[in-house]
């Protein structure tokens, strides 16, 4: 399996617009960071988790001609902004198939409306193929993925576990039963949002205790505010097995 860290920045990117922060300013490549995606493939398939609103620079940069779905954690704009932008994919393979709670599907119907209205549908609009996410294990190519249930302050959204490597992010808190899905992982990837506490969101401090707890072989850092520091510093100073995400990176469990 392989993993493409697609963007590591939290909801406003980095560098935030206008902003004079040093790590905003920063030239190293590491500290550029697009919402937050990954890419997860195995054999002949490709999934993203998330489309946020830097999806179109995401796949040109990655040079995806194809993907085979996209699976959704929740509805916030930083994870679903990007949807129209599946349109060069719906019009080479057909409607694209998307994976996500019944809650985060209302959400894009909401927002999409053109692309879900069947009756007076735009014919440039790409076309879905709705899949309905529960808490429970399913099933795309022969692989189960199994939905993490975690809480985002007080909204419920989901992480996901691919065989051996687990993705979950926006997380501020998980029950202990969720946590069992996590036992013996060889990566695990979750948020460390900045060092201060956020009530919406991992701090470091509270990502390495949980990294600690879960005990993967390996774990990455991802949705990240320049308020954490500048990736060579901060990368110093963690664990052994715990590594700074950025964008681009590509790993192999």
């Amino acid at each position: 399996m392989k993993v493409t860290f697609l963007g590591t920045g939290t909801s406003q990117g980095i560098p935030i617009i206008g902003s004079t922060h040093p790590v905003c300013l920063s030239d190293d490549s590491r500290d550029k960071r697009l919402r937050v995606s990954v890419m997860v493939e195995w054999d002949n398939y490709r999934y993203v988790v998330d489309c946020g609103p830097d999806f179109r620079q995401q796949m040109l940069t990655a040079q995806v001609r194809n993907i085979d779905g996209i699976i959704f954690t929740h509805e916030h704009s930083d994870h679903v902004a990007g949807l129209d932008d599946i349109r060069p994919f719906v019009f080479r393979q057909g409607d694209l198939p998307i994976y996500a709670y019944d809650r985060v599907l209302k959400a894009l119907h909401k927002r999409f409306d053109y692309v879900f209205d069947e009756e007076n549908r735009y014919p440039g609009a790409p076309a879905v193929v709705e899949n309905e996410i529960f808490n429970e294990p399913f099933v795309l190519n022969e692989l189960k993925v199994i939905p993490v249930l975690v809480k985002h302050a007080s909204l419920t959204i989901f992480g996901y576990r691919f065989g051996d490597f687990a993705y979950l992010t926006d997380v501020k808190t998980i029950d202990p039963v969720e946590r069992e899905k996590l036992k013996d992982l060889d990566v695990l990837v979750v948020n460390a949002l900045r060092i201060e506490p956020h009530p919406s969101h991992f701090n470091l401090e509270e990502a390495l205790q949980f990294i600690k707890e879960i005990n993967p072989k390996r774990a990455y850092l991802t949705h990240i505010s320049h308020l954490l520091g500048f990736h060579v510093e901060v990368e110093a100073q963690l664990p052994e097995n715990v590594f700074l995400a950025y964008d681009n990176l590509t790993i192999t469990i």
